[in-house]
């Protein structure tokens, strides 16, 4: 399963933001100069993040965003397939596109729908409060106090 980069960098603002003591925002600029990443493409995804009740945003001057919720109560399974929204793995997947012409006799949609649930399974047993446990080392790579 490859992730879109969407995908990735929402977790990873997710992760930023979580790092954060609890009163204090992330900023878009901040999280981009971290990773390296639009802060244009960023701006989408933390309004699709706002969208999905994972952040709060706050306008102006001083603002920025903050998680909505404890980490321990955003599931990364969840996470991962409201942002992902078209897990296409193989061309069957993809109703927009031409069907393959042994579609109608391949077992293959199946089979890849089924590693796919799996997929999906193992993420939901995750948070993102596993995901920042090693907090000490995270700051230090992030750059934060």
């Amino acid at each position: 399963m490859n992730l879109k980069k969407y995908t990735d960098y929402g977790i990873r603002v997710l992760i930023f933001t979580g790092m954060k003591p609890k009163n204090e925002l992330a900023s878009i600029k901040e999280i981009s100069e971290t990773f390296a990443i639009s802060k244009h493409h960023l701006g989408k995804i933390v309004f699709e993040l706002s969208k999905l009740g994972l952040v709060d945003t706050v306008r102006g001057r001083n603002g920025g965003i903050q998680l909505a919720m404890p980490p321990e109560e955003i599931n990364i399974g969840h996470t991962v397939r409201n942002l992902e929204n078209d897990a296409v793995v193989v061309e069957c997947f993809d109703k927009g596109t031409n069907q393959c012409v042994i579609s109608p006799a391949c077992n293959l949609k199946h089979v890849f729908s089924e590693a796919l649930n799996a997929f999906f399974q193992v993420l939901d047993q995750y948070t993102l409060k596993d995901m920042i446990v090693n907090d000490k080392r995270l700051r230090e790579l992030m750059g934060m106090r």
